[in-house]
Protein backbone atom coordinates (compact mmCIF):
# COMPACT_ATOMS: atom_id res chain seq x y z
CA UNK A 1 0.00 0.00 0.00
CA UNK A 2 2.84 2.37 0.99
CA UNK A 3 4.38 2.00 -2.86
CA UNK A 4 1.00 2.75 -4.36
CA UNK A 5 0.41 5.90 -2.14
CA UNK A 6 4.05 7.23 -3.28
CA UNK A 7 2.96 6.88 -6.72
CA UNK A 8 -0.32 8.29 -6.38
CA UNK A 9 1.61 11.52 -4.73
CA UNK A 10 4.29 11.59 -7.62
CA UNK A 11 1.76 11.68 -10.01
CA UNK A 12 -0.50 14.35 -7.94
CA UNK A 13 -3.49 11.65 -8.15
CA UNK A 14 -3.91 11.07 -3.84
CA UNK A 15 -7.36 12.36 -4.14
CA UNK A 16 -8.17 8.87 -5.13
CA UNK A 17 -7.79 7.63 -1.57
CA UNK A 18 -9.52 9.90 0.21
CA UNK A 19 -11.76 7.66 1.34
CA UNK A 20 -9.67 4.56 1.30
CA UNK A 21 -9.69 3.91 5.52
CA UNK A 22 -13.13 3.75 5.54
CA UNK A 23 -13.20 1.17 3.32
CA UNK A 24 -13.97 -2.66 3.82
CA UNK A 25 -10.62 -4.96 3.26
CA UNK A 26 -12.33 -6.41 0.30
CA UNK A 27 -13.39 -2.57 -0.72
CA UNK A 28 -9.11 -1.31 -0.41
CA UNK A 29 -8.08 -4.41 -2.58
CA UNK A 30 -10.80 -3.61 -5.31
CA UNK A 31 -9.24 -0.07 -5.33
CA UNK A 32 -5.55 -1.32 -5.04
CA UNK A 33 -6.50 -3.09 -8.32
CA UNK A 34 -7.99 -0.86 -10.55
CA UNK A 35 -5.22 1.56 -9.55
CA UNK A 36 -2.90 -1.12 -10.21
CA UNK A 37 -4.46 -1.48 -13.80
CA UNK A 38 -4.14 1.83 -14.74
CA UNK A 39 -2.52 2.85 -18.11
CA UNK A 40 -0.99 5.73 -17.14
CA UNK A 41 0.46 6.62 -21.25
CA UNK A 42 -2.84 6.84 -21.57
CA UNK A 43 -4.03 9.14 -19.14
CA UNK A 44 -1.85 11.32 -19.72
CA UNK A 45 -2.57 12.21 -23.29
CA UNK A 46 -5.07 14.98 -21.79
CA UNK A 47 -2.53 17.24 -21.25
CA UNK A 48 -1.52 17.03 -25.36
CA UNK A 49 -4.36 14.68 -27.30
CA UNK A 50 -3.71 13.90 -30.52
CA UNK A 51 -5.91 15.57 -32.95
CA UNK A 52 -7.83 12.94 -34.92
CA UNK A 53 -10.80 15.16 -36.61
CA UNK A 54 -8.56 16.04 -39.57
CA UNK A 55 -8.68 14.60 -42.37
CA UNK A 56 -6.01 14.12 -45.15
CA UNK A 57 -6.60 13.94 -48.65
CA UNK A 58 -10.28 11.73 -49.59
CA UNK A 59 -10.58 9.75 -52.01
CA UNK A 60 -13.05 6.93 -53.46
CA UNK A 61 -12.01 3.28 -52.28
CA UNK A 62 -12.35 0.46 -54.96
CA UNK A 63 -14.83 -2.50 -53.72
CA UNK A 64 -16.64 -5.68 -54.56
CA UNK A 65 -20.26 -4.95 -56.22
CA UNK A 66 -23.08 -7.51 -55.82
CA UNK A 67 -22.92 -8.44 -59.17
CA UNK A 68 -18.87 -8.92 -59.29
CA UNK A 69 -19.43 -10.94 -56.10
CA UNK A 70 -22.07 -12.93 -57.90
CA UNK A 71 -19.81 -13.82 -60.49
CA UNK A 72 -16.90 -15.36 -58.52
CA UNK A 73 -19.56 -16.24 -55.47
CA UNK A 74 -18.32 -20.10 -55.81
CA UNK A 75 -14.60 -19.52 -56.32
CA UNK A 76 -14.50 -17.38 -52.81
CA UNK A 77 -16.93 -19.46 -50.95
CA UNK A 78 -14.34 -22.53 -51.22
CA UNK A 79 -11.33 -20.16 -50.68
CA UNK A 80 -13.29 -18.93 -47.27
CA UNK A 81 -14.63 -22.57 -46.10
CA UNK A 82 -11.83 -24.05 -46.68
CA UNK A 83 -9.90 -21.36 -44.63
CA UNK A 84 -12.99 -22.27 -41.77
CA UNK A 85 -12.32 -26.03 -42.13
CA UNK A 86 -8.76 -25.17 -41.48
CA UNK A 87 -9.52 -23.03 -38.46
CA UNK A 88 -8.44 -20.03 -39.71
CA UNK A 89 -10.81 -17.96 -39.01
CA UNK A 90 -12.36 -17.00 -35.49
CA UNK A 91 -15.88 -14.97 -34.76
CA UNK A 92 -15.60 -11.66 -32.01
CA UNK A 93 -19.00 -10.59 -31.05
CA UNK A 94 -19.19 -6.90 -29.29
CA UNK A 95 -21.46 -7.38 -26.63
CA UNK A 96 -20.72 -5.24 -24.02
CA UNK A 97 -24.26 -3.14 -23.98
CA UNK A 98 -27.05 -3.46 -21.69
CA UNK A 99 -30.40 -2.66 -23.58
CA UNK A 100 -31.25 0.70 -21.80
CA UNK A 101 -32.49 2.34 -25.14
CA UNK A 102 -34.86 -0.44 -25.17
CA UNK A 103 -35.92 0.06 -21.52
CA UNK A 104 -34.33 -3.03 -20.13
CA UNK A 105 -30.98 -3.50 -17.52
CA UNK A 106 -30.12 -6.71 -18.99
CA UNK A 107 -27.54 -7.24 -21.77
CA UNK A 108 -28.79 -5.75 -24.89
CA UNK A 109 -27.97 -9.06 -26.74
CA UNK A 110 -30.67 -10.58 -23.93
CA UNK A 111 -33.50 -8.73 -25.53
CA UNK A 112 -36.39 -10.62 -26.69
CA UNK A 113 -37.29 -9.98 -29.98
CA UNK A 114 -40.56 -12.60 -30.24
CA UNK A 115 -43.50 -12.03 -31.20
CA UNK A 116 -45.50 -15.01 -31.05
CA UNK A 117 -42.77 -16.91 -28.85
CA UNK A 118 -39.24 -15.70 -27.32
CA UNK A 119 -36.36 -14.66 -29.73
CA UNK A 120 -33.74 -13.32 -28.13
CA UNK A 121 -31.18 -11.23 -30.02
CA UNK A 122 -28.19 -13.50 -28.82
CA UNK A 123 -30.74 -16.06 -30.32
CA UNK A 124 -30.57 -14.51 -34.17
CA UNK A 125 -26.27 -14.18 -33.37
CA UNK A 126 -25.89 -17.54 -32.87
CA UNK A 127 -28.58 -19.35 -35.38
CA UNK A 128 -26.97 -17.25 -38.15
CA UNK A 129 -23.39 -18.35 -37.34
CA UNK A 130 -24.31 -21.79 -37.27
CA UNK A 131 -25.93 -22.03 -40.55
CA UNK A 132 -22.36 -20.99 -42.08
CA UNK A 133 -20.76 -24.03 -39.68
CA UNK A 134 -23.37 -26.64 -41.32
CA UNK A 135 -22.61 -25.41 -44.88
CA UNK A 136 -18.84 -25.04 -44.07
CA UNK A 137 -18.39 -28.74 -42.15
CA UNK A 138 -16.82 -26.56 -39.32
CA UNK A 139 -17.46 -24.39 -35.99
CA UNK A 140 -16.11 -21.24 -35.96
CA UNK A 141 -14.41 -20.22 -32.43
CA UNK A 142 -16.66 -17.78 -31.07
CA UNK A 143 -15.27 -15.22 -28.90
CA UNK A 144 -17.92 -13.10 -27.12
CA UNK A 145 -16.85 -9.20 -25.74
CA UNK A 146 -19.05 -8.54 -22.44
CA UNK A 147 -18.53 -5.66 -20.29
CA UNK A 148 -17.80 -5.44 -16.37
CA UNK A 149 -21.57 -4.75 -15.81
CA UNK A 150 -23.28 -7.42 -17.99
CA UNK A 151 -20.31 -10.06 -17.98
CA UNK A 152 -22.02 -12.11 -15.18
CA UNK A 153 -25.36 -12.00 -16.57
CA UNK A 154 -24.56 -12.48 -20.50
CA UNK A 155 -22.72 -15.68 -19.12
CA UNK A 156 -25.76 -16.77 -17.36
CA UNK A 157 -28.06 -16.10 -20.41
CA UNK A 158 -26.00 -18.31 -22.36
CA UNK A 159 -25.79 -21.33 -20.07
CA UNK A 160 -29.63 -20.88 -19.24
CA UNK A 161 -30.16 -21.12 -22.82
CA UNK A 162 -27.51 -24.13 -23.25
CA UNK A 163 -25.91 -21.25 -25.80
CA UNK A 164 -28.86 -22.25 -28.43
CA UNK A 165 -26.61 -24.65 -29.64
CA UNK A 166 -23.36 -23.50 -30.47
CA UNK A 167 -20.93 -25.93 -29.10
CA UNK A 168 -19.81 -25.08 -26.00
CA UNK A 169 -16.08 -25.94 -26.46
CA UNK A 170 -16.04 -22.93 -28.97
CA UNK A 171 -17.40 -20.28 -26.95
CA UNK A 172 -14.91 -17.78 -25.33
CA UNK A 173 -16.19 -14.58 -23.04
CA UNK A 174 -13.74 -11.71 -22.32
CA UNK A 175 -14.41 -8.93 -20.43
CA UNK A 176 -13.43 -5.43 -22.51
CA UNK A 177 -10.99 -3.70 -20.62
CA UNK A 178 -12.23 -0.36 -18.64
CA UNK A 179 -10.22 3.23 -18.62
CA UNK A 180 -10.12 5.78 -15.91
CA UNK A 181 -12.12 8.85 -16.60
CA UNK A 182 -10.29 12.77 -15.65
CA UNK A 183 -11.56 15.98 -15.19
CA UNK A 184 -10.56 19.00 -16.97
CA UNK A 185 -7.22 19.11 -14.69
CA UNK A 186 -6.05 15.78 -15.23
CA UNK A 187 -7.54 14.52 -12.13
CA UNK A 188 -9.01 10.82 -11.76
CA UNK A 189 -12.69 10.97 -11.24
CA UNK A 190 -14.23 8.39 -8.38
CA UNK A 191 -17.73 7.04 -8.92
CA UNK A 192 -18.35 5.64 -5.44
CA UNK A 193 -15.95 5.79 -2.30
CA UNK A 194 -14.22 2.53 -3.63
CA UNK A 195 -14.47 2.93 -7.39
CA UNK A 196 -12.62 4.68 -10.31
CA UNK A 197 -14.47 6.59 -12.66
CA UNK A 198 -14.33 3.93 -15.52
CA UNK A 199 -16.15 3.34 -18.97
CA UNK A 200 -14.84 0.61 -22.06
CA UNK A 201 -12.47 1.82 -23.59
CA UNK A 202 -14.20 1.82 -26.70
CA UNK A 203 -14.72 -1.06 -30.00
CA UNK A 204 -11.26 -0.61 -30.68
CA UNK A 205 -10.30 -1.94 -27.74
CA UNK A 206 -11.63 -5.57 -28.14
CA UNK A 207 -7.93 -7.22 -29.48
CA UNK A 208 -5.77 -5.91 -26.56
CA UNK A 209 -8.59 -7.11 -24.02
CA UNK A 210 -8.61 -10.24 -26.03
CA UNK A 211 -5.03 -10.59 -25.61
CA UNK A 212 -4.89 -10.01 -22.01
CA UNK A 213 -7.87 -12.69 -21.03
CA UNK A 214 -5.09 -15.25 -22.90
CA UNK A 215 -8.60 -16.87 -24.47
CA UNK A 216 -7.34 -16.45 -27.92
CA UNK A 217 -4.57 -19.26 -27.11
CA UNK A 218 -7.15 -21.56 -27.26
CA UNK A 219 -7.33 -21.45 -30.90
CA UNK A 220 -3.58 -21.23 -32.55
CA UNK A 221 -4.60 -21.66 -35.57
CA UNK A 222 -6.53 -18.42 -36.14
CA UNK A 223 -5.53 -16.03 -39.16
CA UNK A 224 -8.69 -14.20 -39.73
CA UNK A 225 -10.74 -12.02 -37.12
CA UNK A 226 -14.55 -11.00 -38.09
CA UNK A 227 -15.70 -8.58 -35.60
CA UNK A 228 -19.41 -7.77 -35.85
CA UNK A 229 -21.99 -5.45 -33.81
CA UNK A 230 -24.27 -7.49 -31.44
CA UNK A 231 -27.59 -5.45 -32.25
CA UNK A 232 -27.60 -6.22 -36.14
CA UNK A 233 -29.82 -9.02 -35.92
CA UNK A 234 -29.44 -9.76 -39.64
CA UNK A 235 -25.72 -10.14 -38.94
CA UNK A 236 -24.05 -12.46 -41.52
CA UNK A 237 -20.69 -13.75 -39.46
CA UNK A 238 -18.18 -15.91 -40.91
CA UNK A 239 -19.54 -15.03 -44.13
CA UNK A 240 -16.98 -17.89 -46.31
CA UNK A 241 -17.69 -15.60 -49.35
CA UNK A 242 -16.55 -12.37 -47.20
CA UNK A 243 -13.79 -14.46 -45.94
CA UNK A 244 -12.71 -16.45 -49.65
CA UNK A 245 -12.95 -12.58 -51.64
CA UNK A 246 -10.92 -10.74 -48.64
CA UNK A 247 -8.18 -13.72 -48.57
CA UNK A 248 -8.48 -13.77 -52.49
CA UNK A 249 -8.03 -9.69 -52.76
CA UNK A 250 -4.05 -9.88 -50.80
CA UNK A 251 -6.00 -6.91 -48.33
CA UNK A 252 -5.26 -7.12 -44.73
CA UNK A 253 -8.77 -6.30 -43.62
CA UNK A 254 -12.29 -6.72 -45.20
CA UNK A 255 -15.75 -4.58 -44.34
CA UNK A 256 -19.37 -5.49 -45.16
CA UNK A 257 -20.68 -2.20 -46.47
CA UNK A 258 -24.21 -1.62 -48.06
CA UNK A 259 -24.65 1.04 -50.85
CA UNK A 260 -26.33 4.19 -49.86
CA UNK A 261 -29.87 4.83 -50.52
CA UNK A 262 -28.99 8.54 -51.54
CA UNK A 263 -26.22 10.89 -51.95
CA UNK A 264 -27.10 12.73 -48.34
CA UNK A 265 -27.81 9.53 -46.28
CA UNK A 266 -26.71 9.83 -43.05
CA UNK A 267 -24.44 6.90 -42.60
CA UNK A 268 -20.42 6.90 -42.63
CA UNK A 269 -18.89 5.58 -46.20
CA UNK A 270 -16.13 3.48 -46.61
CA UNK A 271 -12.84 5.71 -48.28
CA UNK A 272 -9.23 6.17 -48.75
CA UNK A 273 -7.74 8.85 -46.73
CA UNK A 274 -3.86 9.81 -47.60
CA UNK A 275 -4.10 6.25 -49.56
CA UNK A 276 -4.95 4.38 -46.35
CA UNK A 277 -8.79 2.77 -45.46
CA UNK A 278 -10.72 5.47 -43.61
CA UNK A 279 -14.62 6.07 -42.50
CA UNK A 280 -16.12 9.59 -43.68
CA UNK A 281 -18.85 10.66 -42.56
CA UNK A 282 -21.67 12.30 -43.94
CA UNK A 283 -21.57 15.60 -42.53
CA UNK A 284 -17.93 15.69 -43.53
CA UNK A 285 -18.70 15.00 -47.24
CA UNK A 286 -18.84 18.37 -49.80
CA UNK A 287 -21.81 18.66 -51.78
CA UNK A 288 -19.39 17.76 -54.81
CA UNK A 289 -17.94 14.89 -52.82
CA UNK A 290 -21.42 13.25 -51.68
CA UNK A 291 -23.18 13.66 -55.43
CA UNK A 292 -19.95 12.47 -57.32
CA UNK A 293 -20.35 9.58 -59.66
CA UNK A 294 -17.29 6.90 -60.80
CA UNK A 295 -17.35 5.30 -64.40
CA UNK A 296 -20.02 2.64 -63.23
CA UNK A 297 -22.53 5.66 -62.67
CA UNK A 298 -23.03 4.30 -59.58
CA UNK A 299 -22.08 7.16 -56.36
CA UNK A 300 -18.74 7.41 -55.96
CA UNK A 301 -18.52 7.38 -52.02
CA UNK A 302 -21.53 5.17 -51.73
CA UNK A 303 -20.43 2.44 -48.87
CA UNK A 304 -21.71 2.73 -46.08
CA UNK A 305 -20.17 1.12 -43.38
CA UNK A 306 -22.46 -1.90 -41.23
CA UNK A 307 -19.96 -3.04 -38.19
CA UNK A 308 -18.80 -6.23 -39.88
CA UNK A 309 -15.08 -6.37 -40.33
CA UNK A 310 -12.40 -8.85 -41.27
CA UNK A 311 -9.21 -8.47 -39.87
CA UNK A 312 -5.76 -10.16 -40.37
CA UNK A 313 -4.64 -11.95 -37.68
CA UNK A 314 -0.68 -11.36 -38.54
CA UNK A 315 -1.41 -7.61 -38.98
CA UNK A 316 -3.02 -7.43 -35.54
CA UNK A 317 -0.21 -8.57 -34.04
CA UNK A 318 2.03 -5.56 -35.73
CA UNK A 319 -0.20 -2.99 -34.78
CA UNK A 320 -0.78 -3.86 -31.13
CA UNK A 321 3.25 -3.26 -31.21
CA UNK A 322 2.56 0.39 -31.62
CA UNK A 323 0.03 2.40 -29.76
CA UNK A 324 -3.72 2.81 -31.22
CA UNK A 325 -4.59 6.35 -31.74
CA UNK A 326 -6.87 6.83 -28.41
CA UNK A 327 -9.14 9.73 -28.80
CA UNK A 328 -9.71 12.25 -25.71
CA UNK A 329 -13.24 12.76 -25.81
CA UNK A 330 -15.35 15.46 -23.47
CA UNK A 331 -17.97 14.05 -21.66
CA UNK A 332 -20.75 14.25 -18.46
CA UNK A 333 -19.18 11.84 -16.40
CA UNK A 334 -21.26 11.34 -12.88
CA UNK A 335 -18.37 11.73 -9.72
CA UNK A 336 -18.17 11.86 -5.93
CA UNK A 337 -17.25 15.19 -4.98
CA UNK A 338 -14.95 16.19 -1.86
CA UNK A 339 -18.15 15.91 0.29
CA UNK A 340 -18.53 12.34 -0.60
CA UNK A 341 -21.78 13.55 -2.66
CA UNK A 342 -22.52 11.89 -6.48
CA UNK A 343 -22.17 14.79 -8.74
CA UNK A 344 -24.30 14.24 -11.99
CA UNK A 345 -23.03 16.83 -14.44
CA UNK A 346 -25.21 18.79 -16.55
CA UNK A 347 -22.29 19.81 -18.90
CA UNK A 348 -18.92 18.06 -19.85
CA UNK A 349 -16.93 17.91 -16.99
CA UNK A 350 -14.13 15.97 -18.22
CA UNK A 351 -12.63 13.59 -20.34
CA UNK A 352 -12.99 9.97 -21.29
CA UNK A 353 -10.09 7.79 -23.44
CA UNK A 354 -11.64 5.19 -26.43
CA UNK A 355 -9.92 3.35 -29.32
CA UNK A 356 -11.98 2.75 -32.62
CA UNK A 357 -12.12 -0.55 -34.78
CA UNK A 358 -11.98 2.15 -38.03
CA UNK A 359 -8.43 3.19 -37.02
CA UNK A 360 -7.21 -0.58 -36.59
CA UNK A 361 -8.34 -0.98 -40.12
CA UNK A 362 -6.93 2.30 -41.30
CA UNK A 363 -3.88 0.73 -40.12
CA UNK A 364 -4.12 -2.59 -41.56
CA UNK A 365 -3.15 -0.49 -44.43
CA UNK A 366 -5.53 -2.53 -46.69
CA UNK A 367 -9.04 -2.92 -47.20
CA UNK A 368 -11.56 -4.56 -49.36
CA UNK A 369 -15.56 -3.36 -49.58
CA UNK A 370 -17.49 -6.29 -49.79
CA UNK A 371 -21.14 -5.02 -50.68
CA UNK A 372 -24.07 -6.65 -49.38
CA UNK A 373 -27.74 -6.55 -49.83
CA UNK A 374 -29.14 -4.20 -46.97
CA UNK A 375 -32.41 -5.97 -46.48
CA UNK A 376 -31.06 -9.46 -45.76
CA UNK A 377 -28.03 -8.37 -43.48
CA UNK A 378 -28.66 -5.02 -42.02
CA UNK A 379 -31.24 -4.59 -39.55
CA UNK A 380 -29.56 -3.17 -36.31
CA UNK A 381 -31.72 -2.66 -33.12
CA UNK A 382 -30.79 0.72 -31.06
CA UNK A 383 -34.03 2.15 -30.47
CA UNK A 384 -37.70 0.41 -29.34
CA UNK A 385 -39.33 2.46 -31.85
CA UNK A 386 -39.10 4.22 -35.40
CA UNK A 387 -35.34 4.30 -37.13
CA UNK A 388 -33.18 1.60 -36.20
CA UNK A 389 -35.57 0.09 -34.07
CA UNK A 390 -37.04 -3.51 -32.47
CA UNK A 391 -40.24 -2.63 -34.84
CA UNK A 392 -38.03 -1.93 -37.98
CA UNK A 393 -35.77 -5.17 -37.06
CA UNK A 394 -38.89 -7.31 -36.84
CA UNK A 395 -40.04 -5.89 -40.48
CA UNK A 396 -36.95 -7.00 -42.09
CA UNK A 397 -36.74 -10.07 -39.95
CA UNK A 398 -39.99 -11.46 -41.44
CA UNK A 399 -39.01 -10.62 -45.14
CA UNK A 400 -36.39 -12.78 -44.67
CA UNK A 401 -38.49 -15.29 -43.60
CA UNK A 402 -37.74 -15.25 -39.89
CA UNK A 403 -40.62 -16.54 -37.84
CA UNK A 404 -41.64 -13.97 -35.11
Amino acid sequence: MKEISSMLAERGQTQVLRYFDGLTPDGQRELIRQIENIDWETVELWRDPEDLSGKGEISPIEGLTLAQIKEKEAEYFEVGAAAIRAGKLACVLLAGGQGTRLGSDAPKGAYDIGLTHPLYIFEMQIKNLLEVCKACGATVPLFIMTSEKNDAATRAFFREHHSFGYPEAYIRFFEQELAPSVDFTGKLLLEDKGTLALSPNGNGGWYSSLKKSGADGDFPAIEWYNVYGVDNVLQRSADPVFLGATIASGRMSGAKVVRKKDPHERVGVLCLEDGLPSVIEYYELTEEMATARGADGELAYSFGVILNYLLSAKKLEEIAKERIPVHVVKKKIPYLDENGVLVKPEKENGYKFETLILDMVKLTGSCLPFEVVREKEFAPIKNKEGTDSVESARELLKENGVRL
